[in-house]
């Protein structure tokens, strides 16, 4: 939450409450355009889905690491999807994830990373494994480079997925090299990743 731009203590009482409540109400906005982003990215994935012929439905309320689930149309190959979604408000940086999702990685499990700065909005198709690598690999190597003036940094919650981490981590890695401009490229509108296509028998 922002801090109070006025002297606090040359203000009365009134003006006091009024600020406050002014900053609480901003501060609900903000978290609410965040819920708003996150669902509309999920819809716009299911969208997409019922658009290309698969049965796709919102996941329940509480299941942990799935927003979608999909099937084929004869519903005997399935694939479970958890949705991110870039919006303006980080457009020039990528994805925000947390330290917990280094460690979700399933078969059947993908991500959806929607770019909404653009439109139509771009989706990156992503294996729950690749991301999880990415985003533990990156997040090693930027802890273990000093920050500004050489001070230690220290380990937080905070992960990202950055369409270019080339602007944030040292280029003398092979990490880096490799994750550096259009690498997501192979992700982008990459449906076939869901593995929801029957194989076809040779005749």
């Amino acid at each position: 939450m922002k801090k109070l731009l006025l002297n606090p203590r040359k203000l009365t009482g009134e003006q006091m409450y009024d600020s406050t409540r002014q900053l609480i109400k901003e501060e609900d906005i903000r978290k609410n355009q965040s819920t708003l982003t996150g669902a509309a990215g999920e819809c716009y994935v299911m969208y997409r889905l019922l658009r290309m012929g698969y049965i796709a439905a919102l996941a329940p309320k509480g299941v942990p690491n799935a927003d979608i689930i999909v099937t084929d149309v004869d519903g005997e190959l399935a694939s479970a999807v958890q949705v991110k979604t870039k919006s303006q408000h980080n457009a020039n940086r990528g994805w925000h994830m947390k330290a917990k999702q280094e460690a979700v990685s399933s078969p059947n499990l993908y991500y959806c990373f929607v770019d909404d700065t653009v439109v139509p909005p771009v989706v990156f198709v992503m294996p729950s494994a690749v991301v999880a690598d990415t985003i533990r690999e990156a997040h090693r190597i930027w802890l273990n480079t000093a920050g500004r003036g050489g001070h230690v940094r220290k380990d937080n919650d905070i992960r990202w997925l950055l369409p270019d981490y080339s602007k944030t981590l040292p280029s003398d890695n092979e990490f880096t090299k490799t994750h550096g401009q259009g690498w997501l490229e192979q992700y982008r509108e990459n449906w076939r990743l869901l593995n929801l296509e029957k194989l076809q028998t040779p005749t």
